[in-house]
This record gives C-alpha cells, sequence and structure tokens, in this order.
C-alpha cells in the first residue's frame, strides 16, 4: 500500500472517519480546473474553519513534494453510494501518497486535489466523473459510475507529512500491528463462527467432520478412494452462498459449469479450499463450512461477500492432476518471466 503513485486510482477501482460533517454549511469553491472543494482548517480546539485556496493552488504545496503525505479517505458515487472507505477497509491504518509537482494533465483529478490540502487539513471534493477518470484513472467510466450520476465525491482527513524515511518506520510499525491486530480478531471471530456453524449443522442434520484448522466437511457422495496431495492440481465444480442467508456469490455454473483447477496446498485459494478440499476423494460430492477467519476474514471481498462472512460451498473434486512438470534446465516459461517482470516493475514503482 506504500510508495504507489496510482494507491488512489486502486483503491476507487478496487470499489468514515466521520468526515460528513466536513459537508456542512457553505458553497463550494472552485478550482480553475474544475474541482468543487470545501476546505476545513483544525483549530486546535475541536473545531475547524473554511479554509479558501489561491487561484494558483496552495502556495505552500512546494515545501511538500518529495514528501508523503498520510491520510485517510472515502470516495462516493454521485447517488452517495460509498465506493471506498480506507479506515473500514485499511483497518484504521491512512493510505499514503507520494507528493509530486502536479502536471499540467493532472489538472482537475486527484493529484491536483491532494496539493491543496496541509496536514490537520479535512476537506471534501467534487469531481465530474468524466474528467477524473480521464486524468486521474486514465480509463473510460464505468457503466457503473455512468449510472450513479456526473459527479464522485471525495471526503478527506489528513492525518500528517512525513518524509520518506519517517513514513517507511511508520508503515513497517503500522504493518506490525496490524498483523496483530488481524491475528486477535481472527482468532476471536474463529470461536463466534464456529458456534455459528455447529448451531446451523444441528438445525439442517448434517454429518459434518471439522478438520484441525476449523473447517467444516460433509461427504454427501462418496466418490474413490484417491485424496489429492499437496501440490497436486485438483479439478472443482462448486457454489458458493453465504451461510447467513444463503446468497449465492459465485459458482461454476457462472463460468460455463467448467471446474476450477489449482494447486492444492499451494496458498492459491482461501485456506478453507486448501484444507478442506484435500479432504474430499477423486469424484466424492460434498459440503465445505468455511469460518470466516479462513476465508476472506474482516475485510471480506467485494460488494458480495461482507466482513466475517462465514461461507457455505458445494463441491465435486472432479479430478486429480500431478502437476506440470517444471521446465528443463531452470528455465522459466513464458507466464513465469512476465509475471517476474511484473514484479520488478512494481518494486520500481515503489523505489520512486
Amino acid at each position: 500500500m506504500f510508495f504507489k503513485r496510482n494507491f488512489l486510482s486502486l483503491a476507487l477501482v478496487a470499489g468514515i472517519l466521520g468526515l460528513a460533517s466536513c459537508n456542512k454549511g457553505g458553497e463550494f469553491s472552485k478550482t480553475s480546473s474544475g474541482i468543487e472543494y470545501k476546505i476545513f482548517k483544525s483549530t486546535g480546539t475541536g473545531k475547524y474553519d473554511s479554509r479558501e485556496v489561491g487561484a494558483e493552488g496552495d502556495a505552500t504545496y512546494k515545501e511538500r513534494i518529495g514528501k508523503i503525505m498520510a491520510l485517510h479517505v472515502e470516495y462516493r458515487t454521485g447517488k452517495d453510494s460509498i465506493l471506498f472507505n480506507s479506515r473500514k477497509q485499511q483497518m484504521g491504518f491512512p493510505v499514503r501518497v507520494p507528493l509530486d509537482t502536479v502536471r499540467k494533465v493532472q489538472k482537475g483529478g486527484l493529484e491536483e486535489a491532494i496539493s491543496l490540502l496541509q496536514p490537520g487539513d479535512s476537506a471534501v471534493f467534487r469531481f465530474n466523473v468524466d474528467t477524473i477518470f480521464a486524468k486521474s484513472f486514465r480509463q473510460p467510466v464505468p457503466p457503473f459510475m455512468q449510472k450513479a450520476g456526473k459527479t464522485m465525491t471525495m471526503f478527506v482527513k489528513v492525518d500528517k507529512v512525513q518524509s520518506r524515511e519517517e513514513a517507511m518506520a511508520d508503515v513497517q510499525k503500522a504493518q506490525v500491528e496490524q498483523q496483530q491486530k488481524m491475528e486477535a480478531h481472527a482468532a476471536e471471530q474463529l470461536k463466534k463462527d464456529d458456534v455459528v456453524i455447529q448451531e446451523y449443522i444441528k438445525k439442517n442434520n448434517l454429518k459434518a467432520t471439522k478438520d484441525e484448522s476449523g473447517v467444516y466437511y460433509v461427504i454427501t457422495n462418496a466418490g474413490s478412494s484417491v485424496k489429492p496431495k499437496a501440490g497436486q492440481v485438483v479439478s472443482v465444480l462448486y457454489k458458493g452462498t453465504l451461510l447467513e442467508n444463503g446468497k449465492e456469490f459465485d459458482s461454476s455454473a457462472k463460468m460455463g459449469n467448467k471446474p476450477f483447477d489449482f494447486p492444492l496446498g499451494q496458498g492459491q485459494v482461501i485456506p478453507g479450499w486448501d484444507k478442506g478440499i484435500a479432504q474430499f476423494t477423486k469424484g466424492s460430492k460434498g459440503m465445505l463450512l468455511v469460518p470466516s477467519s479462513l476465508a476472506y476474514g474482516q475485510r471480506g471481498a467485494g460488494a458480495d461477500i461482507p466482513a466475517d462472512a462465514i461461507l457455505r460451498f458445494d463441491v465435486e473434486l472432479v479430478d486429480i492432476k500431478n502437476a506440470p512438470a517444471q521446465p528443463a534446465g531452470g528455465q522459466m516459461d513464458e507466464a513465469e518471466l512476465r509475471r517476474q517482470i511484473q514484479a520488478m516493475q512494481q518494486q520500481q514503482q515503489q523505489g520512486k
């Protein structure tokens, strides 16, 4: 999440801070590029005074170029639907944005809006949706955004502005704290989920077995005696639903009823699948009841899987195959080469 210049763009596409109170009294001011804004400066007494910005922008911004701004942000559509909320989706930790010179082509976009902010500011920005996607996201406006109106609103609370070294130290500390919070939450949530799953099993008269990780599995149709081993490629037909209400969020049927292939035990799927599918034999059918901590945890997954959601999967283990042999002589295939090039580009970007 650190030092990626397109973080704000990714956070939006990957679609609070009590800032709704900042959207109060007074009309929006407007930059020459068309950004509507309300900026509020803290008085230090828990109150905020509005702050106007000159026609040429914030004269003090040049002093912050090259530094890192930590801020909490929320995006909303023209119909006020929340697209991204950093406090909720980052467990209370701020996003960090490198501050750079605002180029002419960025006027009217997120980059210019960020340049107007000073440490301690709270603000509300309203953008023309066509302009922001053209200038900051550099892609066409998604259909769902077009239907939501002609504007996009961003609420912001600036935490601090730091040197790159200070920001890196804070990020490392935050990562440790975040991991500790996640582990503590997962342990507590696992206990709660287990109670819910057991009640579900009892209510539906299921003959379920619990594995050591906490996943429950039910075999409804026995297959062969062959179980998959870690590293082997398994082919699975499935339907995923929320245990709470039975709402389907994904299925093989949506993909033309084509089995989903993945190498077992390699961390390429949620832990509940790596653990649960290993209990099935080739040709068997059944059910997985996956606690949230072994699924998508407190972050959830998109709009269909909320935080701390227990998942049910109806599955059929169609086939088990050995993993493809690696290219001789340690040579990498095209897919691996592309992956490594992409990783190098990301590392270079993070170092900018």
